[in-house]
């Protein structure tokens, strides 16, 4: 049993030391910090000018378009990495997929270009 104890030493040191290292992290700020409040310091900020109306206001639909037409290349590079990494196992079946799957990506975003979707006037 005590062998099995012996074993646990590193994980029960390295969970110390980790305590410490945070603990040290979390309090210092509070003994260190230089205070000096100043009101341009604690006012609201955001997109460098200050808030204007109600944080409920209607957003513009091109903010949601954007964001989707991020999500979806975003998950592009998400496929293409897994693929790049075993595509040589893959053969001509994982690589024409692969360009189908980009092909269609490809007519989405011509498509929203088009329709000058991206303009912003």
């Amino acid at each position: 049993m005590e062998e099995l104890l012996r074993e646990y030493i590193p994980i029960v040191v390295f969970v110390g030391i980790a305590l410490v290292i945070g603990l040290a992290l979390l309090i210092s700020p509070f003994l260190l910090a230089y205070r000096n409040p100043d009101p341009e310091k604690l006012s609201a900020y955001e997109c460098g000018f200050n808030a204007f109306d109600d944080a409920r206001m209607k957003f513009d639909v091109r903010f949601y378009l954007v964001s989707i037409l991020f999500i979806i290349f975003d998950l592009e590079v998400a496929f293409l990495f897994p693929w790049s990494a075993v595509f040589g196992e893959l053969g001509w079946y994982g690589f024409w997929s692969m360009m189908i799957f980009l092909g269609v990506l490809t007519v989405g975003f011509i498509y929203e270009w088009k329709k000058g979707a991206l303009e912003w006037d």
